[in-house]
């Protein structure tokens, strides 16, 4: 018997209603998550990929909403919580990491007292051990002298020691599942490799199941166990990691992989996608990527192409169904 995902979001449509009509900025996202393991989120800015984040937690901001689909945490469904409810599952049961630290974390108050307050709402515990499960979980995430840093205030904090601080908030209940919604944008590379660890021992240790948003491939690449790739709201490839990054089908995640620069590459200009992602007032008929692609057909233009299986991934491309009809004619 297979044990049942840590996630499960099925058909999840999120639209903006406006005086002139109805925005579609998730379209039909699906994907499971498993314990343990990290998916991660790709595509660039625009394409749905913190407001899928958001949407699964509840924070859409207003008049977002989910107007389809359903989101499942251990086969309890949540996107229709009252509430009240979902704050509790939010806090105990999902754990979040936001891009900037500074948003998640209250500078009047000592990172030590937000962490056990954070533990103390969701655990029956006394203060003397909600404090001790705070320097625990500091530690945890690799902050030195984590006992004297406790009542430290934010700023007293570097960029990368915040997020790690931000990481140990939203462990302080034992989720199940950790939402990072680009948790190494602003740090330097040394710091994000530090980040990064942090989160892949979380996974290994705790089985914390992992959605890792991001546009950078070389964070994927170094965290991910599977890659949904996003455009213009939908889903386009998702797969294993090693499938999508070494031979991806999509020309979407082809053109991305192109974008990244390698040693062995000896090319002295990167490959490039023309255009840009299409403004959700001006989303095109058929494959929404049609106008940049170098490989469109006649019913890209009309047609919107389903996820399709190939190999272990999944992609949404008519290329795909073209090259298996080709391939059954004798």
């Amino acid at each position: 018997m297979t044990e049942a995902p840590v996630l499960s979001v099925r058909n999840l449509t999120v639209d903006f209603p406006t005086r002139r009509g109805t925005l579609v900025a998730v379209n039909d996202v699906s994907f499971e998550v498993a314990k343990g393991e990290v998916l991660g989120i790709v595509g660039e800015s625009g394409a749905g990929k913190s407001l899928t984040g958001a949407a699964i937690i509840g924070l859409l901001e207003p008049p977002g909403r989910i107007s389809s689909g359903e989101v499942r945490l251990a086969g309890d469904r949540i996107d229709n919580m009252p509430a009240p409810e979902l704050r509790r599952v939010r806090g105990r049961r999902i754990g979040m990491v936001f891009q900037d630290p500074l948003t998640s974390l209250n500078p009047l108050y000592t990172v030590g007292r937000q962490i056990i307050e954070t533990v103390r709402t969701h655990s029956d515990v006394s203060l003397a051990d909600a404090r001790q499960r705070a320097i625990d979980l500091l530690t945890e995430v690799g902050i030195p002298g984590a006992a004297q840093r406790l009542d430290a205030y934010p700023h007293e904090f570097s960029g990368g020691m915040r997020q790690r601080v931000v990481i140990a908030l939203a462990l302080a209940a034992g989720p199940e599942l950790v939402i990072a919604d680009e948790p190494t944008t602003a740090l330097d590379v040394s710091v994000q490799a530090q980040v990064i660890a942090v989160l892949k021992r979380m996974c290994r240790e705790k089985g914390t199941a992992i959605i890792l948003i991001t546009h950078d491939m070389g964070v994927i690449a170094e965290t991910a166990d599977r890659v949904a790739v996003m455009y213009a709201g939908r889903i386009v490839e998702i797969g294993p990691l090693r499938d999508v990054v070494k031979s991806a089908h999509h020309p979407y995640t082809r053109g991305l992989m192109g974008s990244i620069p390698t040693l062995e590459s000896g090319h002295d200009r990167l490959a490039q996608i023309p255009g840009s992602m299409p403004r959700l007032t001006d989303i095109p008929a058929g494959c929404a990527f049609n106008p940049r692609c170098g490989e469109v057909m006649p019913q890209c233009r009309t047609i919107r192409p389903e996820l399709t299986p190939v190999g272990r991934s999944q992609v949404a491309c008519h290329l795909m169904t073209t090259a298996r009809g080709k391939a059954q004619v004798p």
